[in-house]
C-alpha cells in the first residue's frame, strides 16, 4: 500500500511482504541512490560479428526471378556508448542469383550482433555487405526497424543492386 505523507517522506511499499528488504527508501533517497547509479556495462566490439557461420545453398532456378522474404523480430545489438540493448526488427528481401541463404546460419550470424556495440546505421550495412558477399544476388534490400528509444523511432534501410539491375 502506498503512505501518503508530505511531499518529502513518501514511501514505498508492497502489496506482498518482501522479507528480504528490510529498508524502504524514501524519495529523496532513492533519488540520491539512483543518481550515484554507475554501472558499467561491457560490450564487444564489431570484429566479433561471425560472417563466417554464414551458409549459402545452390538455387537451381536462377532463370526466374524471384523473392525472398525474411524477417525476424529478435535483433538485438547494444548502443556502443551506453552499453544498453537496441531491440528491432529485422527484414531482408532479395532477389538469388546463384545461391541462396541458408536460415539456421543467419539465425546464428544474427545472434552474433548481440553483445556487439554498434550503431544502428551501422548495423543494417554489415549485415548487408556480409549478406551479399555470400549469396551475390541480383538485388537485396535490409531494413532494421529499432524500437522506440527515448521516444525517437528509428528505421534503417540499406540496398545493393548489382550493376546490370
Amino acid at each position: 500500500a502506498l503512505t501518503v505523507r508530505p511531499p518529502d517522506e513518501y514511501h514505498v511499499t508492497h502489496l506482498v511482504p518482501n522479507p528480504r528488504r528490510q529498508n524502504v527508501a524514501t524519495i529523496p533517497e532513492l533519488k540520491e541512490q539512483y543518481e550515484s547509479l554507475d554501472q558499467q556495462l561491457t560490450w564487444k566490439s564489431e570484429e566479433t560479428i561471425d560472417s563466417q557461420c554464414l551458409l549459402a545453398f545452390k538455387y537451381e532456378f536462377p532463370e526466374q526471378e524471384s523473392e525472398v522474404s525474411i524477417d525476424t523480430d529478435e535483433f538485438t545489438a547494444v548502443c556502443p556508448w551506453t552499453g544498453l540493448p537496441d531491440y528491432g526488427v529485422l527484414y531482408i528481401s532479395y532477389v538469388p542469383s546463384q545461391s541462396c541463404i541458408e536460415l539456421k546460419s543467419l539465425k546464428y550470424y544474427l545472434l552474433s550482433y548481440r553483445d556487439v556495440g554498434i550503431v544502428q546505421e551501422h548495423a543494417a550495412n554489415r549485415i548487408l555487405k556480409d549478406l551479399v558477399a555470400l549469396c551475390h544476388p541480383h538485388h537485396m534490400k535490409v531494413t532494421l526497424d529499432y524500437k522506440v528509444r527515448g521516444g525517437i523511432h528509428t528505421a534503417v534501410s540499406a540496398e545493393y543492386k548489382t550493376a546490370e539491375d
